[in-house]
């Protein structure tokens, strides 16, 4: 036993002076990493914690802990937690490696998933005129996981098609292209939303500046002509309505009303007027008797000018033809004219009467007539004019 004893020193020098037997006292005691991620799933700008303080040394401690955040960035800290933000979308490892006091390392890896928004490539035409139909073309944007996308469309964010109560909510529709139908010149916003169904949106607010069209104008005279004929006993009105001014701007008129010749005299006395009860306008005049020797007729005239300013040839904007042509006809100072216009014909005595009323006849009772009646007026012609 005491020889056992001797032989014990010289047995441990012997292993130390042995190659490869230093390598059993020198060995390194290497730690065990562990990595927890909350959430896994995220879309792009979200945040993720990792931690690693489940990690084990083994023996002594954790001196390190090394991220690899697998998008290019990494950190160093000496606790096992950490936090980071993705800003792109893609599948991205994480790696911790933990550093032990020992010099011993391990690793641990998770997988992050970063969805990204929709990428919005939204088309709008340009040079939108009042009245056009403005197509909004939103095919072209697209997914980077290639998600099915669906199209949100609030077409005017001030107003509230939904009757919410909130005009900036509303969806118009649904498809990826819609066409717009527009009226007026003005500004419209609008937004589009773009949801990929994995919690990636992506909104964009578009406008639509909405000009008034151009029209060159070019008035044109014109003549309106009436007659009329009919027998017209003593004490008795004949009348009848016009509108020439439905049709243009009233300039002027002349009105001729002649009696039929006949052989009794002395002439029939007639009164011509004419009224526009809306302008309280009212002429007349009454028919005087031609010279018989030279088969003049009996007749009378009315007539009148300047009735409306002439219309100026020039360029003109607005939102729409019938816009325009209301806005001529309608003109302040150049709306004499436009209601009816009511012509009467008065038999105001007819003579000889009879020299014994109660028992010869009234040799003149009435008499035949034409009327005519010519007014110019003055018509605007459009044209449309690009702009350049």
């Amino acid at each position: 036993m005491s020889r056992n004893r001797a032989l014990f020193p010289l047995l441990v020098i012997v292993l130390f002076l042995v190659p490869g037997c230093t390598q059993i006292m020198d060995s390194i005691v290497e730690p065990r990493a562990t990595l927890n991620a909350n959430p896994l799933n995220i879309q792009v700008g979200d945040t993720v914690g990792f931690d690693g303080r489940d990690s084990d040394p083994i023996e002594g401690l954790i001196t390190e802990y090394l991220w690899d955040f697998g998008d290019g960035s990494t950190q160093s800290t000496v606790n096992g937690y950490t936090t980071h933000l993705f800003e792109s979308p893609g599948v991205f490892v994480v790696t911790l490696k933990v550093v032990n006091d020992q010099g011993g390392e391990d690793t641990a890896t998770v997988t992050i998933s970063v969805n990204g928004p929709p990428i919005i490539d939204l088309n709008i035409p340009e040079g939108i005129r009042a009245g056009d139909i403005v197509r909004l073309d939103a095919s072209n944007s697209y997914d980077a996981e290639n998600s099915e996308l669906v199209y949100m469309w609030d077409l005017n964010l001030q107003v509230d098609s939904d009757g919410d109560g909130d005009p900036s909510n509303d969806i118009d529709a649904f498809e990826a292209v819609v066409n717009v139908q527009t009226e007026k010149s003005m500004t419209i916003n609008g937004m589009l939303t773009i949801d990929d169904g994995q919690g990636g949106i992506a909104s964009e607010i578009f406008t639509l500046n909405v000009q008034t069209r151009k029209y060159k104008v070019v008035w044109k005279t014109e003549e309106l002509s009436w007659d009329w004929g009919a027998s017209t006993e003593e004490g008795e009105t004949w009348s009848s309505n016009i509108t020439p001014g439905e049709s243009g701007r009233v300039i002027s008129y002349y009105a001729e009303l002649i009696l039929d010749s006949n052989d009794i005299q002395p002439a029939d006395n007639f009164t011509l007027r004419i009224r526009i009860p809306s302008d309280g306008y009212t002429k007349s005049n009454e028919t005087t008797p031609g010279n018989i020797t030279r088969n003049e007729e009996t007749r009378t005239e009315i007539e009148d000018d300047n009735l409306n300013p002439i219309g100026e040839d020039g360029e003109y904007e607005s939102d729409s033809e019938e816009d325009l042509l209301l806005r001529l006809m309608t003109q302040s100072d150049a709306r004499f004219g436009q209601e009816d216009w009511i012509c009467y014909v008065i038999a105001d005595q007819s003579d000889p009467d009879s020299l014994l009323p109660d028992i010869l006849p009234d040799p003149d009772t009435g008499n035949n007539w034409t009327l005519e009646i010519t007014v110019e007026i003055q018509v605007p012609m459009l044209s449309e004019i690009a702009y350049q």
